[in-house]
């Protein structure tokens, strides 16, 4: 998405979910800030966490998450999006053939 990322994650034992997306947001926010010319801050502060309560609400995330760019006409389906995992899954399924 060009202004807001969807993120689906699973912080490997002892590591804190807060930690990981610091790091996230600190390594893009420089690498983002040089490619466009600029300094300071680049992501919002805010974020929305939301814990996976079972296989169907993963489904319903994913669905959701994929769909995101298509909501946004930025593509007529969400295996157009380069940047997703329905892209990634589409490609890969055409590689098995």
């Amino acid at each position: 998405m060009p202004n807001h990322v969807h993120l689906l994650v699973a912080p490997a034992q002892g590591e804190e979910l807060s930690e990981i997306m610091h790091s996230l947001k600190s390594y893009t926010a420089h690498k983002a800030n040089r490619i466009l010319g600029r300094a300071g801050r680049f992501w919002q502060r805010e974020s929305f966490e939301r814990y996976i309560r079972d296989y169907e609400h993963f489904q319903n995330v994913v669905a959701y998450i994929e769909n995101n760019p298509v909501k946004a006409r930025l593509c007529r389906k969400p295996s157009d999006w380069p940047y997703s995992s329905a892209w990634f899954r589409a490609h890969n399924e055409s590689k098995k053939k």
